[in-house]
């Protein structure tokens, strides 16, 4: 499937972006040459490839286990939210730039 500037467009105006005709014809460039590499990265075969949970082992720390075992630590036990701890409302609102005693107040953005 190729991106058309018809696509482009549709997803710019839904982002509310304002697009140069160059810049469309750039978007279009860059997202189709996305989707061929992405062709090109299906055609492999990964048969004989083992599942990994990381990619790299910079973060491992256990250096005694090998390949996703070193990183058994990056999983987290699932704790219902009432028992996290997390921050209180108020401290959550101290330092916020414009708030009431319940939200944040934020500028609008959106015009259309």
């Amino acid at each position: 499937m190729k991106v058309t500037e018809k696509d482009v467009a549709y997803v710019a105006d839904l982002a509310n972006l304002e697009l140069s005709g160059e810049e469309r014809a750039g978007m279009v460039r860059d997202l189709n040459s996305i989707l061929d590499y992405m062709e090109r990265l299906n055609a492999l075969d990964t048969s004989n490839v083992d599942p990994m949970a990381q990619v790299s082992n910079r973060y491992g720390i256990d250096e005694s286990k090998q390949g996703s075992q070193r990183f058994a630590y990056a999983s987290r036990e699932d704790v219902p939210e009432g028992l996290r701890k997390s921050l209180s409302q108020e401290s959550a609102l101290a330092n916020a730039p414009d708030a009431d005693e319940t939200f944040f107040r934020v500028p609008k953005v959106i015009e259309r």
